[in-house]
């Protein structure tokens, strides 16, 4: 079974910590609905809902597999207690599907905005 996932960061094609998606399936560019933004958390992003943003943020769409995913939990410290792993809303074409992102579990308060999309 895949799991759609929405990478935002240094996951991205081309970005440092790519290799992680290795041997994985790239469904597409997509943004998230609008209320949404990312902040610098220390050399990598992380994302937050916003209530004021209208733009949304950009990323991409992958397919994981189990495996995968759960070396992706380990990478993002799940549990630890660092990211936690839950759905996101993302424009169409993949507004009718369930897609998970990772999120800061320690917030994103008193960190610098980075806006609507990260780049290396």
């Amino acid at each position: 079974m895949s799991t759609l996932l929405f990478v935002y960061g240094t996951l991205k094609r081309g970005c440092s910590n790519h290799r992680h998606l290795a041997g994985q399936t790239f469904v597409g560019v997509a943004r998230t609905v609008a209320g949404f933004h990312l902040y610098d958390l220390g050399g990598y992003p992380g994302i937050a809902a916003v209530a004021a943003d209208r733009t949304g943020v950009v990323g991409e769409v992958w397919s994981v597999d189990a495996a995968a995913l759960a070396q992706l939990d380990v990478f993002e410290g799940v549990h630890e207690g660092l990211y936690r792993r839950a759905p996101i809303a993302l424009e169409p074409p993949f507004a009718a599907q369930t897609i998970h992102a990772y999120f800061p579990a320690l917030g994103t308060a008193g960190r610098p905005e980075l806006g609507s999309e990260w780049t290396e």
